[in-house]
């Protein structure tokens, strides 16, 4: 791939603690949680919440949940994207390469900044997000709108659920892993997001939960449907990994608060194909390119314990495509089809 030479490339992702510390926690919560986009309350209840309620004790439950993934070089998350940036950045021939995270160090403002003064006039922004929800890239791009100057061009990388060298990265990670497990069934496990974010992003009004099951169809159309996007995402990986849709199916995970989220729950799932026989479990993570938490911790360690509590053999997690040579490659032919930031 050719980029101009005053180009730069922002490889963005959403961020993580500095510590597996219950202050470093709160510090990376406070931010991330306080984003409207993230909790889309009106302010005065969105700081009650947060400052009330989350803060007094979700950091303490959170540092010991990074503390069983925390690796001697630091957090997963960050250890992955900063490799992933150094394979892309191999690819593109000295044009310049920095990662930004949407919460945490560094911020996509010292990013832009690094950018900047390594000559770049022009950037393309490659956030790895493959769906596209209000709470990622919506936040995403309403900051770097914030950031960039009116002299500066940008180009953006849209959502990337679907495309072939995504999918083609998946395989090439997950396939002879998974031959070797021999699964009963394989699940893909999303993060998932409050019913209400869907519906608010259904400018139609005929899609975000409009009727039962209108995500599931082969025929549904994903458009901006984040729950829509994620089965267009398992359709894909059950044809690049010859999986048997009976023996595959999908979910979402990390709810937070009271309110309800996209359904199915993973949670539920794992004890419905507990009822239903299966044993040796799969667990594919595809909203995630780099492992972090929600794969490594809560999948890894925790539904792992449940499915054993639920009398399976055993629950297998996938690793993500991390900063793998297919993913890396992936990343190149995506920035190749970036569009302009307007």
């Amino acid at each position: 791939m050719a980029l101009e030479r005053d180009t730069g490339v922002l490889l963005i992702n959403l961020g993580t603690p500095d510590s597996p510390t219950p202050a470093a926690l709160r510090r990376y919560l406070r931010e991330f949680l306080g984003d409207p986009y993230v909790i889309d309350l009106p302010a005065p209840a969105r700081w009650l919440l947060l400052e009330l309620v989350i803060l007094p004790r979700r950091p303490r439950t959170s540092a010991r949940a990074y503390q069983q993934i925390w690796t001697p070089e630091g957090s997963p998350l960050r250890v992955h994207t900063h490799a992933l940036a150094r394979a892309l950045a191999t690819r593109l021939d000295g044009v310049p390469v920095e990662v930004g995270m949407r919460y945490g160090a560094p911020s996509l403002a010292s990013s832009l900044a690094a950018l900047r003064a390594r000559g770049a006039r022009r950037f393309v922004f490659l956030p790895l997000f493959p769906h596209s929800a209000a709470a990622t890239t919506g936040s995403v791009r309403a900051e770097l709108e914030r950031l960039l100057t009116r002299r500066e061009a940008a180009r953006w990388v849209p959502c990337f659920y679907n495309e072939p060298s995504f999918l083609e990265a998946w395989r090439e990670t997950v396939a002879p892993l998974l031959d070797d497990f021999e699964p009963d069934h394989v699940l893909a496990s999303y993060h998932g997001l409050p019913e209400r974010q869907l519906r608010r992003a259904d400018r139609d009004g005929d899609r975000g939960l409009a009727r039962a099951n209108c995500c599931e169809a082969a025929d549904a159309a994903p458009s901006g449907c984040y729950r829509a996007q994620c089965y267009a995402t398992t359709r894909g990986l059950q044809a690049s990994l010859g999986l048997d849709p009976a023996r595959s199916s999908t979910s979402f995970q990390s709810r937070l608060g009271r309110a309800p989220w996209i359904q199915p729950y993973t949670d539920d799932a794992l004890r419905e194909l507990a009822e239903r026989g299966v044993q040796r479990l799969a667990v594919l993570c595809p909203s995630f390119v780099t492992d972090c938490l929600e794969t490594l911790e809560e999948i890894g360690i925790r539904a792992a314990a449940q499915w054993r509590e639920l009398g399976g053999e055993e629950l297998w997690l996938a690793p993500c495509p991390n900063s793998s040579d297919a993913m890396a490659d992936a990343l190149v032919r995506l920035a190749d089809g970036a569009v302009a930031f307007d």
